[in-house]
């Protein structure tokens, strides 16, 4: 199977994150959006990313589709059985899915207003995530028990992107919420994250979020005394290429 995207997409990620923590060998490209191939745009109905390409040649469009057929196709499903519990599951993942690109905005904020602005409305959602935690039964690492489960798969490119703009910043997306803290360190632990992302991802990353046109990079320009730089393929209007 062939997963295609473009290396900074959280929705990719999430997607390469459940493949990874399941095991499961797969294919990756990725593409310049500015420049979409035209089998690329014969294949995705939608002309987003990622798409998923079978071993059949068959071709799954939309992250909340592919991640259920990988999950049912691919042995041992993280899934939960209980009909209730996958719902709940599922519309915990979809809490998660529907901030990734208010994430994707909010490290591109020019400003510090704009940039408080956005930590309010990813905190809103990290701010339901406490209390789950909070209320949770059971131990483990993740929400996932021994192993990572759908939801913290699906809230993993959150996570892990707001380690990274911590790291770079000391700006920090979570410090409001302890037990979301908590469950990231465990989370991130377990290496997944790392290994569902290109080898240059972290460059890549922090050149397009913490460029010195946004106010990260200028947080993070005072941090280490340099401006962040390397390539990067992404653009504004690419945020929406993807879902």
């Amino acid at each position: 199977m062939k997963i295609v995207s473009f290396k900074i997409c959280p929705f990719v990620q999430r997607v390469t994150a459940l493949l990874e923590a399941k095991r499961v060998p797969y294919d990756i490209e990725y593409i310049d959006l500015s420049k979409k191939p035209a089998w690329f745009l014969d294949a995705s109905p939608n002309g987003q990313v990622p798409i998923l390409i079978t071993d059949k040649g068959q071709v799954l469009f939309e992250s909340d589709a592919i991640i259920e057929y990988l999950d049912e196709t691919t042995g041992d499903p993280i899934a939960a059985n209980d009909p209730v519990k996958k719902a709940q599951d599922r519309a915990w993942s979809y809490l998660a899915a529907k901030h990734y690109l208010a994430q994707c905005s909010a490290q591109r904020s020019t400003d510090e207003k704009r940039l408080e602005e956005g930590r309010a409305t990813l905190g809103a959602a990290f701010a339901k995530m406490e209390a789950r935690l909070e209320a949770r039964l059971g131990e483990g690492p993740s929400l996932g028990g021994d192993r990572l489960g759908m939801v913290d798969i699906a809230w993993l490119p959150l996570l892990h992107r707001a380690a990274i703009i911590e790291r770079y910043t000391g700006f920090d997306f979570l410090e409001a919420f302890p037990k979301v803290k908590q469950w990231q360190e465990a989370v991130l632990a377990t290496g997944i994250a790392e290994k569902s992302v290109a080898e240059d991802f972290e460059s890549r990353f922090t050149a397009f979020y913490l460029a010195g046109t946004t106010y990260l990079g200028q947080l993070a320009k005072q941090k280490s005394g340099t401006a962040c730089c390397g390539p990067t393929e992404c653009r504004e209007e690419d945020l929406a290429c993807c879902a």
